[in-house]
C-alpha cells in the first residue's frame, strides 16, 4: 500500500468521513449543509473504491474508473441541487428545510 499507512487506517478514516456525512445529513437544517454532507458521503465511497481496488488488484483500474464515474455524477448532482436551491431562495427567501416544507406549490 502506501509507505507507513495501512489499509485499515485509510478505511477507518473513510468510515469516519462517511458517518460524519450521515450525521450532517440527518441533523442539518440548511439545504447547503445537507448538500455538503451528501458530497462527503460520496467522497468517502470514492476513496474506498480506490483503496480497495489498489489493495486487492493493484494492476487493474476498475476502482479508479468507478471513482471517476462517481465524481462525474456528483458534479452533475451538485449543479442540479445548487440550481434548485437558488430557485427556492428566490421564491421564499430562505434555504432552511422547515421553511421549504411550508411553501405553497
Amino acid at each position: 500500500m502506501i509507505e507507513g499507512i495501512s489499509i485499515y487506517e485509510i478505511l477507518t478514516l473513510t468510515t469516519i468521513l462517511f458517518f460524519i456525512g450521515i450525521y450532517g445529513f440527518i441533523t442539518r437544517k440548511n439545504l447547503i449543509s445537507i448538500l455538503i454532507s451528501v458530497e462527503l458521503i460520496m467522497n468517502a465511497s470514492v476513496i474506498n473504491f480506490v483503496v480497495i481496488n489498489k489493495y486487492l488488484y493493484p494492476e487493474m483500474l476498475q476502482g479508479v474508473v468507478f471513482s471517476i464515474f462517481i465524481i462525474a455524477v456528483a458534479a452533475a448532482e451538485t449543479a442540479l441541487a445548487i440550481s434548485i436551491i437558488i430557485n427556492l431562495y428566490r421564491q421564499i427567501g430562505s434555504v432552511e428545510v422547515e421553511e421549504t416544507e411550508m411553501m405553497k406549490y
